[in-house]
């Protein structure tokens, strides 16, 4: 269980406030307007950002101090951080070890990820050689090697087109479910949550609200959200 008790979170002069739990092995989205503190909340999951007050637990230990490598989570960026000088296959090795030098187990690692994200013939090309979707694809391998419990996802699809979002997603579903991988994944898009998510939690008004039922959420939604999907 993913735990963050009497949480505050300070970005600059703005203050975001988090009381709540996370089922180990769910899947949760995390929506709200722009500017909400969505991004904050999962910086300061992942160790990136500081607690003002309160503590994070993760089934039962305190996450709070501990650097963002020592934590069982794994974040995706937006950008997907892929080194454009290093080929497929060596930007997922790097989830395994920062030099590359990889034994021979973990080379059998990086070759199996290649092949749950259907790239196994393109471990030798460099980011530029292949698509938005196929570099997306990369970046999810490298976490997937990581085989961390919670997985964080920042927008990582928020560039590729409806359809390429869409494979990516339930790609992310596939994976998370295989795992039994806790998934926080931040989105704009109530669609993307309700095609892999179960539970949403609503971050407005300086507060990451409780997860509730997506399906109902978007149903009923309170003014906050009503105001931002318009």
């Amino acid at each position: 269980m993913l735990k963050l008790d009497k949480c505050t979170i300070a970005n600059g002069d703005f203050l975001l406030n988090a009381d709540f739990e996370i089922e180990t092995g769910a899947r949760v989205a995390v929506i709200g307007p722009s500017g909400a503190g969505k991004s904050t909340l999962l910086e300061t999951i992942a160790g990136f950002r500081d607690l003002k007050a309160g503590q994070i637990y993760w089934n039962g230990k305190d996450l709070t101090t501990l650097p963002p490598g020592k934590r069982p989570l794994a974040m995706l960026f937006q950008d997907g951080n892929l080194f454009p000088h290093l080929t497929a296959a060596q930007n997922i090795a790097l989830g395994l070890r920062p030099n590359g030098r990889l034994s021979t187990d973990e080379m059998e690692m990086v070759r199996s990820a290649l092949q749950r994200v259907d790239l196994l013939d393109m471990g030798a090309r460099k980011p530029a050689e292949l698509s938005g979707g196929q570099q997306s694809r990369v970046a999810l391998a490298r976490i997937l090697v990581q085989r961390r419990e919670v997985l964080l996802l920042d927008e990582p699809f928020a560039a590729l087109g409806p359809a390429l979002k869409a494979e990516m997603l339930d790609l992310v579903a596939d994976l998370v479910a295989e795992t039994k991988t806790t998934l926080l994944m931040v989105s704009h898009d109530p669609q993307d949550a309700l095609r892999i998510t179960r539970q949403t939690v609503l971050v407005a008004d300086q507060i990451a609200q409780a997860p509730v039922a997506t399906a109902q959420l978007f149903e009923n939604p309170p003014p906050s959200l009503r105001d931002y999907l318009g």
